[in-house]
Order: C-alpha cells, then structure tokens, then sequence
C-alpha cells in the first residue's frame, strides 16, 4: 500500500491552520527567538495567502487569559478574516474549527500554533485521526522549554504527523520555479537571495 505522504503537498490540496498565536503565550515561548517566532508565522501566512490557501485561524480564550493576535500575524490576514476563539485545549475539539477546516475540501492541513506540544500537536493528532494528512511547522510554532519541544516532536512522529519548516512546505506547494507568482512567494518567504538568484538568471538570459 502506499503511504498517503508519497502523495505531493500541493497548493490545491492543502489548508493551514493556526493556533493561538496569541501576545500572552508568546511571552512564555522559549525554544525559539521570540522575534523569530513572529517572522516565521507571518511570513508563512503570506506565503499560504500567496498560494491561495484557505486559511483557518483560531485562539483561546482572546478576551482574557491568553490576549489577542499578535498584531503582526492579524496584519496579515484579509480584512474579512474570522478568527474562531474557543475554550476547548483541542482546537479540533471545537466543532466551529473542524468544519471551517473540514468546508475547506482541501485533504492535506498545515498547522502551526503555541505551544507546539499542545495547540499544534493535539489537532494535528486528531486530524491525522480523521483522515486528514497533518503537517506541522515547526518554526512557526513555539513552546516553553526544550524538553518541550522534544517531546513534543515525538509524540508528532508516533502519531504519524509530518513535521517540517515553514519554508520547505511553502516551496514545495509551490513546485515550479518558473511558475509567474514564485518570486512573490521566495519575497513572502523573506528569501531575498533566490529572488536575486533568479533575477541574475534572467539578466543573464538576456
């Protein structure tokens, strides 16, 4: 039988999903540079907006315990955006979550969210569960110590989830370097130096 990971992560069968990235929990990570954090997710929403992703969002408790969007990450989303706030620990728990995922048709989900261990790993679980292929990214997620993340990673593994870094999932979506949006999408990625690469290439063709 094939493995369901040998099929290709497309820009037409993948969805992202991400979870509580909130300013209170981005106070406690601290696997990864805060700030870095904060680029990763962001650029990694451009680029899946880029790719025309649908895009579900969602937080905990935004009003109270854990604060809204970092201001960073809503400013990239569209306007019209919703962002789903719940109660449950297991986004996928929350039926509001599951269906906006499930509306999307799309087979494959790319999740990321605070903390990695919990908010992305619970519903990247229970989607692999349902029958989804569930992707984390890594470096758009973030947790609270080392030990953390390693378990974390782990129990991802165990459950045959896929993990991965922001980056690697958006090019491989994107597939063809020539293909016209590929140096928006490098641009959205803050990978300047292919987009000089390949205008150094197309000087040269010249």
């Amino acid at each position: 039988m094939q493995n369901r990971f040998h099929d290709a992560l497309t820009a037409d069968n993948a969805a992202l999903l991400l979870v509580d990235h909130q300013i209170g929990l981005f106070t406690g990570v601290r696997d990864i540079n805060v700030g870095e954090l904060r680029h990763n997710v962001t650029r990694f929403t451009r680029a899946a907006l880029r790719l025309n992703l649908p895009v579900v969002v969602t937080t905990t408790a935004a009003d109270s315990m854990w604060g809204p969007l970092i201001p960073e990450l809503q400013a990239e989303l569209p306007e019209e955006q919703k962002v789903i706030d719940r109660s449950t620990v297991n986004a996928w728990h929350d039926d509001r979550v599951r269906q906006a995922v499930e509306a999307t048709g799309r087979s494959k989900i790319l999740i990321a969210g605070i903390s990695l261990e919990v908010c992305a790993a619970f519903p990247a679980i229970s989607a692999t569960a349902a029958g989804f292929d569930a992707y984390v990214a890594v470096d758009a997620s973030g947790t609270f110590s080392a030990t953390k993340r390693e378990t974390g990673l782990l129990r991802l593994q165990q459950a045959g989830v896929i993990v991965s870094d922001y980056a690697t999932l958006a090019v491989e979506m994107l597939a063809d370097n020539a293909h016209p949006i590929a140096n928006d999408v490098y641009a959205d990625l803050d990978m300047p130096f292919a987009t000089l690469v390949s205008q150094l290439a197309a000087a040269h063709s010249r």
